[in-house]
């Protein structure tokens, strides 16, 4: 096929967000448009090669066999494109290291940190990306990515530096004005049940722990309505809970120094973790690269002193 019959960039963009998500409305959400621009591009592409790619589901949707065919042709072609640019840029900028993130960590755990690190490696000029989608790195001008998951990134070597360990908390202002929560992490799972829940909005499927999942880890059936919060970034999750709005799910690392410094307090006396958490992610590469292992070296170092300082 000439290059006169291949679709435009942007319709195959569209395509391929939809295929890796499943999800026209996460797709949506991910392009920054509206699910009937993606809905739009995907009829013109289907009309166009006159065959289905998706098969439309109650939730979401399933690639056909071409779809499958085509998503896998055009996610190649989009790691290649990003392999090049990101040896290019690595060449114009030797000294600039990019690190992806998701808005909870960069905020929490890593911002807090680089003054250290600048008076580890003051040559090293750190720029982090942050997203609140799921991180490629085969697709994201990245070198490193912290990122959230179960630990396998086809391409990648992963280090677990942080489990999900998960606690409700509130401000002190809130667990005081409710009685039955007077006393910091004596409380009951169900009498959570009526209070107003803080949720993470999910794009695609949740990575994160939920409310939901919170509650039937718990045996304990999700609240039906009542006074909810929902924000599509953690920071602004935590922020609401530290103004007193309601109850959050808090993460470790990235609730600790809120923590230990008081503005934050647990409802319970035990967290509940996963086999899920925070990963140090980096392609697998030919040859070595100082900024990297250098980097590498002190989020591990970091995060085994958080670590050992939270205890088990």
């Amino acid at each position: 096929m000439g290059k006169d019959r291949l679709p435009p960039l942007r319709t195959l963009l569209f395509f391929e967000a939809a295929g890796r998500l499943l999800s026209f409305s996460a797709a949506a959400r991910e392009l920054a448009c509206t699910q009937s621009a993606v809905s739009h591009q995907i009829g013109w592409l289907e009309a166009d090669l006159g065959t289905p790619l998706f098969r439309r589901l109650h939730r979401g949707v399933a690639l056909t066999p071409d779809g499958v065919r085509l998503y896998e042709a055009t996610r190649d072609a989009l790691d290649g494109i990003g392999d090049a640019v990101t040896r290019i840029r690595d060449r114009r900028r030797p000294g600039v290291l990019n690190v992806a993130t998701d808005f909870g960590f960069a905020a929490g755990w890593l911002l807090p940190r680089l003054s250290a690190l600048r008076q580890l490696l003051p040559e090293l000029d750190v720029r982090i990306v942050t997203m609140q989608t799921a991180i490629d790195l085969r697709r994201e001008a990245a070198d490193i990515a912290i990122t959230f998951g179960h630990g396998h990134w086809p391409g990648c070597e992963a280090e677990l530096l942080f489990p999900e360990r998960v606690l409700p908390v509130c401000s002190p202002a809130f667990r005081a004005s409710r009685a039955p929560l007077a006393a910091e992490g004596a409380g009951n799972p169900a009498d959570l049940s009526s209070l107003p829940l803080l949720h993470l909005e999910s794009v695609g499927p949740a990575a994160w722990l939920s409310w939901g999942d919170w509650f039937t880890l718990y045996g304990l059936p999700m609240p039906a309505g009542g006074q909810e919060l929902t924000f599509n970034n953690y920071p602004l999750v935590l922020q609401a809970a530290l103004m007193g709005q309601g109850v959050a799910l808090g993460w470790s690392p990235l609730i600790d120094d809120l923590m230990r410094d008081g503005h934050l307090v647990s409802l319970l006396d035990r967290p509940i973790q996963t086999e899920r958490g925070y990963f140090l992610v980096v392609p697998i590469r030919r040859g070595a690269d100082e900024r990297h292992d250098r980097f590498r070296r002190w989020v591990v170092e970091e995060s085994r002193r958080d670590g050992a300082a939270a205890g088990p």
